[in-house]
């Protein structure tokens, strides 16, 4: 089995990845951004780089055949920073990217943020690497998050969201960096079923045991109340396209492809709140 490069393997879905890569005895190297951070797993080196620093990153693929490529985070300049992680690993020779990318991704999606991997998708064809597409919805883990006051407020109306489960995706990303067969595929990752924010607000207050309603603010409202943190208009774009993407009904697909891979069901919100 030749080395397989992580990254993001000090967050929840790369490190979930490189614990399972240790389990299995595969040759890993961990590419971070603060190695005192980096798991102390067996069969694995640590080498730093960021998404900025090129020569940093091909030092760190070198020698690599498969690339775990996990998303970075939501940053103005998110795609050049990608366009640098795919420049690098052509450079470095990697031969096989497994990549992290969304539901539904286009240069049109009604989530901002979407249209960044869809762009990015396009780099790693035109780089000509064999890959593998994960495309995920939004997390189970994270909803919760979004409560605030006792409310989940934002303009999602009665649309629906299939969101998975952050294991969910890297147990499918452990298998796909695993066997070649995931190569040239693309998978579109998400729960059991497609909720309302109504239906997330209640599970989320039965589970938990607290009081939690969804707010159907407007997209004005939703606007005025996030623009008040002082964000940049293009983060309050995508925090707020996060409803209305799901309003609009672009997310409310249901996907087998986690049973697929995996071989059993993918986690729902009650699963994950009651594991939390």
């Amino acid at each position: 089995m030749g080395l397989i490069a992580v990254t993001g393997a000090t967050g929840q879905v790369g490190g979930r990845v490189a614990r399972g890569l240790s389990a299995a005895g595969a040759p890993q190297r961990l590419v971070v951004r603060d190695p005192g951070r980096a798991p102390d797993l067996d069969g694995a080196d640590v080498r730093v780089a960021t998404y900025d620093d090129g020569e940093a990153l091909r030092h760190a693929f070198d020698g690599a055949d498969v690339l775990l490529f996990v998303s970075g985070a939501e940053h103005a300049d998110r795609l050049a920073q990608h366009r640098t992680v795919v420049e690098a690993a052509a450079a470095a020779g990697v031969r096989r990217v497994v990549y992290t990318s969304f539901l539904g991704a286009s240069p049109t999606s009604t989530f901002t943020f979407a249209r960044d991997h869809a762009a990015t998708e396009d780099l790693l064809t035109a780089a000509r690497f064999t890959t593998t597409f994960l495309r995920d919805n939004f997390y189970l883990d994270v909803l919760p998050e979004f409560v605030g006051d006792g409310a989940l407020r934002g303009p999602a109306g009665t649309g629906r969201v299939s969101a998975v489960a952050r294991a969910d995706v890297a147990e499918v990303a452990l298998a796909a960096v695993l066997d070649e067969a995931h190569g040239g595929r693309s998978y579109d990752l998400t729960g059991p079923e497609a909720l309302s924010f109504a239906e997330v607000a209640a599970t989320i207050a039965r589970v938990r045991g607290i009081p939690v309603e969804f707010v159907d603010e407007s997209v004005e409202e939703a606007y005025a109340s996030r623009s008040a943190s002082g964000a940049p208009r293009w983060m309050v774009d995508g925090w707020v396209s996060t409803y209305t993407a799901i309003a609009a009904g672009e997310l409310e697909a249901v996907s087998d492809a986690v049973r697929e891979v995996t071989g059993r069901e993918p986690r729902s919100l009650e699963d994950v709140l009651s594991s939390g």
